[in-house]
């Protein structure tokens, strides 16, 4: 009850706006609307001290230092979480008209969700979800998907854990074929000469045959065409 807490703070101690605030998660206006009569009229004002959210030493070290923060104070109780029981998760009245954007959300974002998770998350029906994604909802032409999150239905952590279990659930993918690099063996290999391609070797010069070549042959051309130069030089 922080408002309630706050109109107590601020009837009955000297802390600033500012600590009261920050202790109360509330913005500093509303406590200071509250100081002035505006806000929170009619609350009846909770004693933190006697709640066991502060303790009288903590309340007199902040009123007289405004730049100290209120702590809260231990439990000395440790009380049992509250297991959930088991079954579709219970949705306030006033939330059940945003059920089907939620679903509409899953079902885009999430497809990998089961229907089973969707009802744990959000405490619908397998029909609901089973209009919705075949689009014969009769409010399916102005859905929007919003998260569920963000409207209050589920928590992050509850998501997240759903999501979790699909991920684990999925099969693996296997890998499409020719998506990985061919061995260095295949791609610097010389490609074979077809028996039905005989100029298939043509376009390529031969070095061997070219490194082959007889010098002598070479010398002799060079000869007989100095011969027919000199020969008209004496003339």
């Amino acid at each position: 009850m922080p408002k309630a807490t706050a109109v107590w703070l601020v009837e009955n101690t000297s802390l600033t706006f500012e600590q009261i605030a920050e202790f109360c998660k509330l913005h500093p206006l509303e406590v200071k609307g509250i100081a002035d009569g505006e806000v929170a009229a009619g609350i009846k004002g909770l004693d933190p001290i006697t709640s066991g959210q502060l303790t009288r030493e903590e309340l007199e070290r902040a009123a007289k230092d405004s730049s100290h923060h209120l702590r809260l104070a231990e439990r000395k109780v440790k009380v049992p979480e509250i297991k959930r029981a088991k079954g579709p998760r219970y949705t306030p009245v006033s939330k059940r008209q945003d059920r089907p954007n939620a679903i509409l959300w899953l079902l885009r974002n999430h497809p990998e969700l089961k229907d089973a998770q969707v009802i744990r998350l959000i405490g619908t029906t397998k029909s609901t979800i089973a209009q919705i994604r075949d689009r014969t909802h009769w409010n399916a032409q102005t859905l929007t998907p919003i998260d569920p999150v963000s409207l209050g239905l589920c928590s992050q952590i509850d998501l997240d854990l759903e999501v979790g279990r699909a991920a684990k659930d999925r099969p693996a993918v296997m890998a499409e074929v020719g998506s990985t690099l061919l061995p260095a063996e295949e791609t610097t290999a010389p490609e074979p000469v077809h028996a039905n391609q005989p100029f298939a070797d043509m376009s390529k010069p031969k070095r061997e045959e070219e490194a082959a070549i007889d010098v002598d042959s070479v010398f002799a051309k060079l000869k007989q065409l100095k011969r027919p130069a000199d020969e008209d030089d004496e003339d």
